[in-house]
């Protein structure tokens, strides 16, 4: 089985979403159905424990979760491939400040053969320093990667 670059990685799954959503334009109604909803509740449940170690500031239950080769693409933010510094800026920017909402049911979830899972979804953020400027929902996509039975995050794209 050929083994894809992390940027390869990326651009397919890019056009994976641009393709969804153009064929979810072309329609007047889109529903999304899980490939196998056992996949989807696992990843759905992953996410609700990353993002609850997020919410409370566990920064030991983060590190877990994240892989030692994240690559995290924020668009306004730039690529983080440090784990530590990742983990340091939540804890310094985020713990405390800011609370991740996930819009109920924006969740969809597809298997990568032999690695893992690609989410896409929308959250909205509350920061609680600036509790006058509403939050919109942004997108995410989130790839997990299962290794011996352990669910980690890989790779992050956040939209904002």
């Amino acid at each position: 089985m050929k083994i894809f670059k992390p940027s390869a990685l990326l651009a397919l799954l890019i056009v994976m979403l641009i393709s969804v959503t153009a064929s979810a334009q072309n329609k007047e109604t889109y529903t999304y159905k899980p490939e196998s909803q056992e996949l989807y509740n696992t990843i759905v449940n992953m996410d609700s424990i990353y993002f609850n170690a997020y919410n409370s500031c566990d920064m030991d239950k983060q590190a877990a979760i994240y892989a030692d080769s994240i690559e995290f693409y924020h668009d306004k933010g730039g690529l983080q491939t440090s784990k530590q510094a990742l983990l340091d800026a939540i804890k310094k920017n985020i713990c405390g400040k800011v609370t991740r909402v996930l819009v109920k049911g924006s969740i969809e979830v597809y298997p990568i053969a032999g690695f893992g899972a690609v989410e896409i979804g929308l959250h909205r953020f509350i920061n609680h320093e600036e509790s006058e400027s509403p939050s919109k929902p942004d997108k995410f996509i989130i790839i997990w990667r299962l290794k011996n039975n352990t669910w980690q995050i890989t790779r992050v794209v956040s939209l904002h």
